[in-house]
C-alpha cells in the first residue's frame, strides 16, 4: 500500500498527511501508531518502536471510523477510555475543553455528527498524550462544524500536543498545518509548508 515513505514530525507542530482517497495516508499513520506492522524500514515515534507498549500511553489516536454502543453515555465512554491509561486527563475537563459538558449524560446515538467527532477527539486526548493522530477528522461535517473542529485542533497544539492530521482537504491543511507530506500512490511526493506545496501547483 505504501513504498519508501519517509518523513519526520517536529515537536509542537501540526503536521499534515494529505492525498487522495486510497493514496496510503491511513495505512501510513496506522503503521506509525502500531495498528499495522511495516514489512520493511524503520519507524520511530518519540524514539520508540510503534510496537512498544510504552507508546500507547504517549500517543492518542482518533481513527477514521469509530463507533460506540448507541446507549452508552458520553461520560461513561470517556471514563472507560481513561481507565486504560496510567495517567489520564480528567474526563470532565476534557469534555469542557471540547465543549461537550452539556452532552456528558447524553447517549451516543443522540449526538450530531459534529458532536460525535468531538467525542472522538476526546478519546484521543484522554490519555494526556504528547502526540495526537487525527485521521480524516472533519469528513462529513458541515462547514460550521468543520471550522469549529479546526479551532479545537489549534487549541490542542497550543496546549503542547504535537498533532499529525490526516486529511484530503487542501483548505484544511493550508489553514492548520505547519508542514505537509503529500502522499501519492503510496509514496511521499513532497514535504513542504502549505505555501510551498501550493506554489508547486
Amino acid at each position: 500500500a505504501v513504498r519508501d515513505v519517509s518523513f519526520s514530525v517536529e515537536r509542537g507542530e501540526i503536521f499534515g498527511v494529505i492525498g487522495h482517497n486510497g493514496a496510503g495516508k491511513t495505512t501510513t499513520v496506522e503503521i506509525c501508531v502500531g495498528l499495522r506492522s511495516a514489512d520493511a524500514g524503520t519507524v520511530r515515534v518519540l524514539g520508540l518502536d510503534p510496537a512498544d507498549p510504552r507508546l500507547r500511553h504517549r500517543v492518542g489516536v482518533q481513527l477514521q471510523e469509530s463507533q460506540l454502543p448507541d446507549r452508552i453515555r458520553v461520560i461513561e465512554a470517556l471514563e472507560l477510555f481513561a481507565s486504560f491509561y496510567r495517567d489520564p486527563a480528567d474526563p470532565a475537563r476534557v469534555l469542557a475543553q471540547l465543549g461537550l459538558t452539556e452532552h456528558a449524560r447524553q447517549q451516543y446515538k443522540q449526538l450530531s455528527g459534529g458532536q460525535k467527532q468531538r467525542v472522538s477527539i476526546a478519546f484521543a486526548l484522554i490519555g494526556s498524550p504528547r502526540v495526537a493522530v487525527l485521521d480524516e477528522l472533519t469528513t462529513g461535517l458541515d462547514p460550521q462544524a468543520r471550522r469549529d473542529t479546526w479551532q479545537l485542533i489549534e487549541q490542542i497544539r497550543d496546549a503542547g500536543v504535537t498533532v499529525v492530521l490526516v486529511t484530503h482537504f487542501m483548505e484544511e491543511a493550508e489553514r492548520l498545518c505547519d508542514r505537509i507530506a503529500l502522499i501519492d500512490r503510496g509514496r511521499v511526493a513532497a514535504t513542504d509548508p502549505p505555501a510551498g506545496l501550493v506554489a508547486q501547483g
